[in-house]
């Protein structure tokens, strides 16, 4: 992940002021109303996205907790954070922290078994949000650009942090602007996990706007999800010219060459046998700060690739 610190600050200087946060602010948050009567003091994040746009956005010191990261923080969040659980936090251990807001990189995060129901918590005077890419109730429109910048733009208005939002959206603007998509008309899969049954990127989430700012044809990019089960037959036959691996300590890429070379479905395939591979860590293959970064590195590996 590259943020461009030199970059940000003469960005941020060129930014207008933006104005303060107007109190109570009322946010329509994947299909529910969600009232912040004042700037939150106390957040706890779950899921790697959130923890690294609050970081981002200079808010370590209202971190009280986090739960169920994905992977290291990039080296130039890395910070000491409270951790509540390796996986999701209960209810009861999210309430011991005594928060104002809690953050969900999924809206599967807030749930009776896991942090909590929404509603539940609202009744006990804690505020929730959903990464708007990660709604499931309300099903949320094919991931943009603009729709990445708009969550950096929300939590900056929540926790009344504006200009700060404003520069991060600028440095990022300014790292897509500087990425020329590929002109092969190359295409791709994006696998993401599982064995058997692969899991890979769709047509409306990350991995979509990921490849199609790459200028990849996405395989899988006729079905109107973020991601997708789907067979190895089902690859071999679209035959695509490049692989993109995602990096996780589950199932790392060095696992996902292995398992593809070794396949006998899918060890004859072009890309396996020419290690036509692109890699990202696993907290780059959601929506958040990373996606931007993800691109340009993602770039400079397609760019190395050649026929």
């Amino acid at each position: 992940m590259r943020f461009l610190a030199s970059l940000a600050l003469v960005v941020a200087l060129a930014m207008p002021a933006s104005a303060e946060t107007t109190y109570p602010l009322a946010i329509d948050n994947c299909g529910q109303t969600v009232t912040i009567s004042s700037a939150p003091h106390r957040v706890v994040a779950i899921k790697s996205t959130a923890t690294e746009l609050l970081l981002s956005l200079g808010l370590r010191d209202r971190i009280v907790g986090v739960g169920f990261q994905d992977g290291p923080l990039p080296p130039a969040l890395e910070t000491e954070l409270p951790i509540l659980s390796d996986k999701l936090p209960s209810q009861e251990v999210v309430l011991e922290t005594e928060p104002d807001l809690v953050y969900g990189g999924w809206e599967s995060n807030f749930s009776g078994a896991g942090a909590g129901e929404r509603p539940t918590l609202q009744h006990m005077g804690v505020a929730t949000y959903v990464a708007p890419s990660a709604c499931r109730s309300v099903k949320p429109p094919s991931l943009t650009t603009d729709a990445l910048f708009a969550e950096m733009r929300e939590i900056g208005a929540i926790f009344d942090v504006g200009v700060n939002a404003e520069a991060l959206v600028g440095e990022q603007q300014a790292l897509l602007a500087s990425v020329t998509p590929d002109s092969r008309g190359l295409s791709a899969v994006w696998y993401s996990s599982a064995t058997k049954t692969p899991y890979v990127g769709a047509g409306n989430n990350a991995p979509a706007l990921i490849m199609h700012a790459l200028g990849l044809q996405n395989i899988f990019g006729d079905i109107d999800e973020g991601w997708t089960s789907t067979s190895w037959e089902a690859i071999v036959d679209a035959n695509p010219d490049v692989i993109i691996l995602v990096d996780a300590t589950w199932n790392s890429a060095e696992q996902k060459k292995q398992l593809l070379a070794e396949n006998p479905i899918t060890r004859e395939m072009d890309a396996v046998k020419n290690q036509r591979y692109l890699t990202l860590p696993f907290p780059a293959s959601e929506a958040g700060v990373r996606t931007i970064p993800a691109i340009v590195d993602l770039a400079e590996q397609l760019a190395r690739i050649r026929f």
